[in-house]
Order: structure tokens, then sequence, then C-alpha cells
């Protein structure tokens, strides 16, 4: 039999069979069934700055409902509606999913092989996350959106209190979004630990990969347990279990120790992956490794264990016994030293490098501003007779803003802008990019700055409308003025994506002169990634010149390299999946199943019926890598 594998054959030809080998199935039918990673990730990353446009929106409509005091312009049932659509729009269909998607199109580039682990999985989870955020909306859209807030507190979530099913749609959408996150979160462990290119041992990887190991982790032990909560609320409402009702044996408080045993460690799966994105950039823009590598590790892991020790600090009005409050008291200020020393070896990154001044270096800055006043004003409120005194007031709004934007946003638009060139192979543009920086930075402080001002003032969070004179009025003006320009410099940012995809700079293959293997391959990257697999002697494999590769992999058919978990050492070849229509089947499946589920219980059964077809042939054994016999063969 002919061998195409070995270390002489390269050149057009392995490119042309490599090309034909990974691409997917021409027209409309290749597009729905691509499991394509960088396919996948990208439009993941398009829908969810979608909701980010239209949980934006929302935010708009409230802060024209609060420029003016006893304002009607929105009725406070619609506002109820809007506000809590706006928080769950933000936390469940952008936030995670956005940093979750960058991940998906990165990790497998960063991390030297072909493909993600899991690739059907992968679409899988796209299709279930997109599924369950038209499920929300079209909710919304027929005037059955959520309505008790984005953590749909008990008992005002319960069957008593909101009748109807406005609350079975919010409970529905946080298991169609959790099973797309766990998916994701799987697939990302594995092809971190297990494809690796050979060389890339633990200590080698780079910070954004390690950002998201951590992730992935908190993500499979925080998930289940906001899925089990709302799948008690759902019980509660449609069959009539007592989960949160304390007159049958229930417990109101049960709901929030388990929301927020997923609700605190989310704003960390939010925030580290963050912690990738600014030291990635900070890397290629001061041409330096980032300062204290095992300390920026250490200071990662130690933030992911310790998040799931903060819960109950949500829950210092709660009445729970005072002497337990010391101890999240001191969790949720110990919790800020690693992230003291990120900032550290960031600024130190910066000073003894060689800085260049470029957009996403400047989104960085941005960030560390923010992001320092975000982490004091939330070790403020982790002091009990302080929150007591500022619970559900505009400053716990103004802190969780600046946490989540300055400290999540911020740095992922200086990531969208750094990888923007190999998303799209093209630059965008650097002028519009910095005044971008500016105006944005500017109007969110004259946005969210004030509402600290205005809780300290004693205005309550979440109320539709305020009587004049009680001194908020001028505040919560500048507040809305502030949004409606913050939101001018986000429309800024997309249409300077927008024309950059069709009239930016072309872009080679490493334009920043960055060092991950991101930048090896063209930009943007063939289907299969990498012609062969490159070798890492380094955390900076491509400042140390043009790797070493390893020959040896199947080019007639889909085939990765496994190493091994700590050392990264070539292990063995494994089959990669082809693409085919059964996840999106199986995805339409759990959609009718879980959408039905809200109005009778049979649902579950059927849809478990309906689902398995798909299951069985998307999971029926083959040998991917049996070899065809060729003309002549014997």
């Amino acid at each position: 039999m002919s061998r195409t594998d070995g270390p002489d054959f390269t050149g057009p030809a392995l490119h042309e069979m490599l090309a034909r080998t990974w691409s997917d199935a021409p027209g409309l039918w290749g597009w729905i069934t691509t499991v394509d990673h960088k396919r996948v990730g990208r439009r993941y990353i398009v829908t969810a700055f979608v909701f980010l446009g239209l949980g934006g929106i929302l935010a708009l409509l409230m802060r024209l409902q609060l420029a003016t005091p006893d304002s009607g312009l929105i009725s406070a049932d619609r506002y109820n509606q809007i506000f809590s659509m706006h928080g769950t729009t933000m936390m469940f269909l952008f936030a995670v999913p956005v940093m979750e998607a960058m991940a998906i199109y990165l990790i497998p580039l960063m991390m030297g092989t072909r493909q993600i682990a899991f690739p059907r999985l992968n679409a899988f989870s796209y299709w279930i996350y997109l599924f369950g955020g038209c499920f929300l909306w079209i909710a919304f859209v027929l005037n059955i959106g959520p309505e008790a807030g984005w953590f749909s507190y008990v008992p005002l979530a319960g069957p008593e209190y909101s009748p109807g099913k406005r609350t079975d749609v919010w409970a529905q959408l946080i298991t169609f979004t959790e099973v797309a996150a766990l998916a994701g979160a799987i697939e990302l462990i594995t092809t971190i630990l297990k494809q690796r290119a050979p060389g890339m041992s633990l200590n080698r990887m780079p910070l954004f990969a390690w950002s998201i190991l951590v992730t992935s982790f908190m993500i499979i032990f925080a998930m289940p347990a906001v899925m089990l909560a709302s799948s008690f609320l759902i019980s509660d409402r449609l069959v009539g279990t007592q989960f949160y009702n304390p007159t049958e044996g229930g417990d109101a408080l049960l709901w929030q120790h388990l929301f927020w045993f997923f609700g605190h460690p989310e704003v960390y799966i939010i925030f580290i992956p963050a912690v990738g994105f600014v030291s990635q950039i900070t890397e290629t823009f001061t041409r330096r490794e980032v300062f204290g590598y095992p300390l920026m590790v250490l200071a990662v892991v130690s933030i992911g264990l310790m998040a799931f020790g903060l819960w109950v600090h949500h829950m210092f009005a709660t009445g729970l016994p005072r002497v337990g409050y010391s101890f999240y008291t001191a969790a949720s200020m110990m919790i800020a030293l690693p992230g003291g020393v990120q900032i550290f070896c960031w600024i130190a990154s910066i000073w003894s490098g060689r800085p260049r001044w470029e957009t996403p270096l400047l989104w960085v800055i941005a960030f560390i501003i923010t992001f320092v006043m975000g982490g004091l004003t939330g070790v403020m409120v982790a002091s009990v007779p302080l929150d007591l005194q500022l619970h559900d007031s505009y400053f716990v709004v103004a802190h969780f803003h600046y946490v989540l934007i300055g400290g999540a946003v911020f740095p992922l638009l200086g990531a969208v802008t750094y990888w923007f060139p190999k998303f799209t192979g093209r630059m965008m543009a650097e002028p519009l990019g910095k005044w971008n920086v500016a105006l944005a930075f500017i109007a969110f402080h004259l946005t969210f700055f004030p509402m600290h001002i205005t809780g300290l003032l004693g205005m309550p969070r979440r109320v539709y409308t305020y009587p004049a004179g009680a001194g908020w009025d001028t505040l919560n003006l500048l507040s809305s003025i502030g949004a409606f320009v913050f939101a001018a410099s986000l429309l800024l940012f997309i249409g300077n994506a927008v024309t950059s995809l069709r009239n930016g700079r072309m872009a080679g293959a490493n334009p920043w002169d960055a060092a991950s293997l991101e930048w090896l391959p063209s930009s943007p990257p063939p289907t299969y990634n990498f012609a062969h697999i490159p070798r890492v002697e380094s955390r900076t494999p491509l400042w140390d010149g043009e790797p070493a590769v390893i020959p040896g992999l199947r080019t007639d058919k889909r085939e990765l390299l496994v190493t091994t978990g700590v050392d990264a050492l070539p292990d063995i070849r494994d089959a990669s999946a082809p693409p085919n229509g059964w996840p999106l089947f199986a995805a339409i499946a759990t959609t009718i199943m879980f959408t039905g589920s809200i109005f009778t219980p049979w649902a579950v059964v059927w849809g478990a019926a309906l689902m398995a077809p798909p299951l069985i042939l998307w999971f029926w054994p083959h040998d991917p890598l049996e070899p065809k016999p060729e003309q002549g063969d014997e």
C-alpha cells in the first residue's frame, strides 16, 4: 500500500491531501454538520456577541426608565422581565459561553493539535446553547420571559408567587446552558491534558491554557449545583414537590445555598479566562515571558479552589449563624491575595519589558485600573456590618459591573482585537481601536461609578422607578448618559470589526510577533491547523526559531497525536470523528424534551425516546482509521 504520512511527504501535495481529509462537505449541509473547532468557535463567538447586543438593549431601556424620577415609560411588570432578561442573558448566554467559545477556537491551535477532543460533542454543545438562547428570547417576546431576577430567588420564584410559565422558562434555560457549558469543559480539559504538542510539559503551557484548564474544572464542579437547584424548582412548580416550601419541610434558603455555590464560582469562571487573555497580550506586547510564571499558575489554581468557599458572603443578610460568617469573610478577603499577585506580575512584566502601546495592551491597562477598583469594593462588601447596609443596594450593582465588565469584557475586547487577524486574516484598524479604548473606559466609569454613591444614599436595586428629591436624580441621569455612550463605544468596536473583515490590512501568520503556537499556521489557519505537529522546547516556542516537527500522522484519515498528561511525550495515535448530522438531531431532540418538560413531566419520557435514535447512531461503533483498499492493492 502506498504511504503518504512519512517525513518526506511535504509541500503542496501534503497540504492538498490534508485539506481534502479535514474539509467539510460542500454547501449548507457541510456548514450545518461541521465539527471543525474553528468554525464552531467562530459561530459561538458571534452568537454570544448577538446576545450581548440583546442584553445591552435591555440595559439601555432600564437606564432610560431610571434617567428621571417617577418615570412611567415602562410598567413595573415589564421592567421586572427586562432586568431579569438582562441579567440572565449576560450571565448565562454571553459571559460564560463567550469565554468557552474563545477557548474552543484557540486551545487546539495553542496546544499544537489538529482538532479539539470530542468534536461532535463540541458541535452538539453549540446547538444546545443556540436553541436554549432562542427558547429564552422567544418566550420573552411572547410575554412569558422570566420576572424573578437572574438568580430567581424562592419563594418569589415558587408556584405561589410566580404563577404561569415565566419562571419555568428561566429554570429550563439553566439546563440548556449548563449542558452546553459542561460539554465544552470536558472537551477542553481533554484537549489540554492529552493533545498537547510533544515537549509542551505542564510547566511550558501558555498561561491562557492554564486559565482554561482551571475554568473547565470549575465548571464541572459548579454547574451541577445550579442544574440541581433549577430542577428542584421545576419539580416544585410542576409536580408538587416541596424542596423550597418551609411549611412542608422544605427550606427556602436551600435555593440560595445551591445557587450561590454555583454563582460565586461563576464570577471566577468568567474572570479566570480573562486572566489568560491578559497574560498572552502582556507577553506579546512586552516581548518577554510574564513575570513570575509559577506564581501566576499558583494564583489561578488557588483562585479556582478558594472560589468554592465564598458563596455565603451573598447570604450575610439571611440570618444564618453569625459564627459561620467569620469564615466566609476571611475567605472573601483572602481571595484578593492571588488576584493581587496577578496584578503585580502583569505590572512587573510591563515595567521590565519593552511595551508596545497598541490597542490590545491598552485594553489590558483599562482592565487593570477598573478591576482593582472592583476588587476593592468586593473586599468592602465582604465585611458583614458593611454588607448588611449595602446589601441589595446600587452599590452592589456598581461592584458587580466593575468586576464583570472591567474584569472580563475589557480583556475580552482586547483578546478579540489581538486574535482578530488569526480569526480572519485581517487586522483591525489601530487608531480607531485606541479611540475605542478611551471612549469605553470613560463611559464605563461615568455609568457605574455614580451607582456606588446612589447605593450609599440608599437606592435599592431592581426598582423600576424612584421618587424625586431623594438625592438620586442627578446620579441616575449621569449613569444613563454614560450607558448610552458606553453602548456607542461597543458599536464602534463592532463597526471596526465588520469593516476590517473586508477592508482591514492583510495579516501574516504572526503579525504581532507572538510566542505561542496558534501563530504558527497561516491566518486564518487551514482546516487541519498544522501540516506537521510541532515540537515544543520552551514556553515561547516561536521566539526560539522555527519549531521542529513530528511527522508520521496519517493524511488520508483524520488522526490526532495523543501525548502523556504531564510531560507531553508522544503516546498513541487516535482517530478524530468526522462530521455528521447526528449532533444536530440530538440537540433538536433534547430541545423538544427540555421545552416540553415545563408543560408536562411526560415530556421527559417521550423526549428520551426521541433522543435515543440520534444518540445511538452518533455513537455507533466503527473504525475510522481502517484503510480503504487503494487501486492496485492486493
